[in-house]
């Protein structure tokens, strides 16, 4: 019995951390995971034991030597070739539940829109690195880039987080073109938790308990 995939996309600081903690809290209750599935919680990039040490490189704020945009990217679809390989693949091969923090949508939107990469390249990397593997839902939490840097003002950020307000306005705009492109749903993300687990709780029973 093949599991089930389910990303959690937005910009920085638009509160997946939160919301997969409490997905994660509700799934096994929820009647969706057959007994005898496991939920695994993941994320990209680090998602692998080999993809940890990617993540570093990517996310380390050497502002004297930064990665070129196309090694970041490359960098970004090794940690997923590993990820899908090592993680998600035999999870859902076991029948198990997957809750990702990003996957092929954050690519696209960050360095395809952000970076200013050919999405054509994306693309043609996400069907060499992960031809047969799509999520079976996907939220976009979607927040104001000014909101996003409001919300993180007291954190230290990494290489990504100091792009700064227009680099993540380019990246929402992106965002938001891939979820309609993609039927993603999206979710007023400035509302309150408890709202905003319940949209995506609804979203979930409608999406899986007619194909259990």
């Amino acid at each position: 019995m093949k599991g089930k995939f389910i990303v959690l996309e937005g910009i920085d600081g638009c509160g997946k951390t939160t919301q997969i903690k409490e997905l994660s809290e509700w799934l096994p209750k929820s009647g969706l995971i057959n007994k005898n599935a496991t939920l695994i919680k993941t994320r990209e990039p680090g998602g692998s034991i080999l993809g940890r040490e990617i993540r570093d490189m990517i996310l380390n704020n050497d502002k004297a030597n930064p990665p070129s945009n196309l090694t970041e990217l490359l960098l970004y679809y090794a940690d997923r070739a590993e990820h899908i390989s090592k993680i998600i693949l035999p999870a859902l091969q076991n029948g198990n539940w997957i809750i990702s923090d990003r996957f092929t949508g954050s690519t696209l939107a960050y360095q395809g829109y952000g970076r200013d990469i050919d999405v054509d390249i994306i693309k043609k990397l996400e069907n060499i690195v992960c031809p047969n593997i799509k999520p079976d839902i996907t939220f976009l939490l979607q927040i104001s880039p000014e909101e996003s840097i409001k919300r993180r003002q007291n954190k230290v950020a990494d290489r990504i987080e100091s792009e700064g307000l227009e680099f993540l306005k380019k990246v929402n705009h992106g965002f938001q073109l891939i979820a309609l492109e993609n039927n993603w749903k999206i979710i007023k993300a400035s509302k309150d938790l408890k709202s905003i687990s319940q949209q995506i709780q609804t979203s979930l029973i409608n999406k899986f308990s007619l194909n259990k």
